[in-house]
């Protein structure tokens, strides 16, 4: 949820912005942030905990053989 909250501030609010000053970031930041927290929206889940579970499984299968052919 953290990794999706900062894509979308990156995608609506950042990448558009033109900011000449770090207060002027902070600023947008900022603003981005009030308007998310007045205007929240629940996230729905589309999979299953069993289909997100298997596929950390897999992604972690997949990682460990990476190692493990380094490491070789």
């Amino acid at each position: 949820m953290v990794e999706r909250f900062f894509r979308d501030i990156t995608t609506e609010r950042l990448r558009s912005g033109v900011f000449t000053s770090v207060g002027e970031l902070i600023s947008a930041i900022d603003e981005y942030i009030a308007d998310h927290n007045a205007h929240p929206k629940a996230f729905i889940w589309t999979k299953s905990a069993r289909d997100i579970l298997q596929k950390v499984i897999r992604a972690d299968s997949r990682l460990s053989s990476k190692q493990n052919e380094t490491l070789h």
